[in-house]
């Protein structure tokens, strides 16, 4: 419930802000994107725990991202409304803009020794250090909340615009998923 109403208020912060933008700024990506700043943060770091990084992520994984979000295949009313405000080549410019920005500088989390035995087979996608690479994302540093989040979406059905993750998910229990997105938010 509560992360439900800081999604909705981001959300409507976010559509102010998009509506405030002015109609001279309507084909400047940079002025359009202001809206993501609402709940991704005005300097990368997302107001919330349950929201991702966005800068410096991926460029192909945003806008596969995003063009699910205005396709339909990937279900949440509010990131649906604000990818369908952009056209398929705008939300191509989108991914490249946030990914070309820096990783946010994380704060001084408490770090495992090693990776959890049942992470080793995120490697392939994600890279030995998890920062990803085409086509998967960086998961290195995503908040706990969020890496839980999307991996229970996954393993539940919840989840369903990736046809290897949700096998995966499924395979491991609650408590590996736990200790993993533990592993890779102290990253």
């Amino acid at each position: 419930m509560h992360k439900s109403l800081v999604a909705s208020v981001c959300g409507a912060l976010a559509l102010a802000g998009a509506a405030a933008v002015p109609a001279s700024a309507a084909d400047d990506i940079e002025s359009r994107v202001q809206v993501c700043a609402g709940c991704h943060g005005q300097n990368g770091v997302p107001i919330n725990s349950a929201t991702p990084v966005i800068w410096g992520q991926q460029a192909n994984y945003l806008y596969k991202e995003l063009h699910d979000y205005h396709s339909g295949d990937r279900a949440n009313p509010f990131m649906s409304s604000v990818a369908k405000m952009f056209t398929l080549p705008e939300l191509r410019e989108v991914a490249n803009y946030f990914a070309a920005k820096p990783w946010p500088a994380g704060e001084n989390k408490s770090k495992l020794d090693e990776a959890p035995k049942t992470a080793e087979m995120c490697k392939a996608c994600h890279q030995p250090n998890f920062v990803g690479g085409q086509p998967a994302p960086r998961l290195a540093g995503l908040s706990y909340d969020y890496l839980l989040g999307s991996m229970n979406g996954f393993a539940d059905g919840k989840r369903s615009n990736n046809l290897d993750m949700p096998g995966f998910m499924k395979t491991l229990s609650e408590s590996d998923r736990e200790a993993i997105a533990h592993f890779l938010a102290g990253l």
